[in-house]
């Protein structure tokens, strides 16, 4: 069986949907449910024809990228960069019943990178957003050091960054002492207003977005000096049989 020659259009997928509502409904919603999560049904076609405008023309505050919208370079499949599909496809779900929520995944990402002690072509990201009201950039920085806090790594220093989607965004930074640097670990940002009313969010609902891979805060909590020793054909057996797999830790 051969992959199909391009995407679909935006549709619903009632598989991914199954797996969502199941874990939706053994979660603790931070609000109470209004009750109509099913009463408000998606428009897939409006959603790509306001994808289309605001990229186009500009919509929602957005003056766009001003040029032609191309189908085809839409739907041409390539491995994934990031998470930011699954989140994207999260939120708009959120559409339904818009209220303040929490979304986190974990997932395998490829990149066109040159390979050295600090990159990989291929590894885990792991992806959250944030949504609720009156949420401020402030709010997303005091997230991370906490974040981060509880992996062991402090003292992180932020960035500005360009994202499509996010504005503002900010690059993370982390020490690592073995390697004398900073070292990225993550990169964040609030997403564009543009971005969300085209899924039909509401104006005041903010979301925070942030992607780190699981393979460089592991570098910097254990001081592994070469990113290529935890993930790669070039792993050392030995150093994976005599390390344990989770280590519980108490403060």
């Amino acid at each position: 069986m051969s992959d199909p020659a391009e995407a679909d259009a935006p549709r619903d997928d009632p598989t991914a949907d199954a797996a969502l509502d199941q874990m939706e409904a053994e979660s603790t919603r931070m609000l109470p449910s209004s009750g109509d999560d099913k009463a408000k049904s998606l428009d897939y076609a409006q959603y790509y024809k306001n994808v289309r405008e605001v990229h186009q023309d500009g919509a929602f505050g957005s003056i766009g990228y001003r040029y032609p919208f191309a189908d085809a370079e839409t739907r041409r499949l390539v491995l994934r960069t990031h998470t930011t599909a699954v989140s994207t496809y999260c939120l708009h779900r959120l559409a339904k019943n818009p209220r303040p929520a929490r979304y986190f995944s974990i997932d395998r990402v490829f990149r066109n990178e040159t390979v050295d002690a600090t990159h990989l072509a291929e590894f885990h990201q792991v992806e959250g957003v944030i949504a609720d009201y009156d949420l401020t950039l402030g709010g997303l920085m005091a997230f991370l050091e906490g974040f981060f806090a509880k992996l062991g790594i402090v003292n992180l220093r932020f960035k500005p960054a360009y994202n499509p989607y996010t504005e503002p965004s900010m690059e993370v930074f982390g020490y690592h002492q073995g390697l004398g640097k900073w070292v990225e670990i993550g990169n964040s940002g609030m997403f564009r207003p543009e971005m969300l009313q085209s899924m039909g969010l509401p104006e005041n609902l903010r979301v925070y977005g942030f992607g780190l891979s699981l393979e460089r805060p592991t570098m910097i909590k254990y001081k592994v000096s070469n990113i290529r020793d935890l993930l790669g054909h070039k792993v050392d057996l030995g150093f994976i049989e005599s390390n344990a797999a989770v280590r519980l830790e108490k403060d």
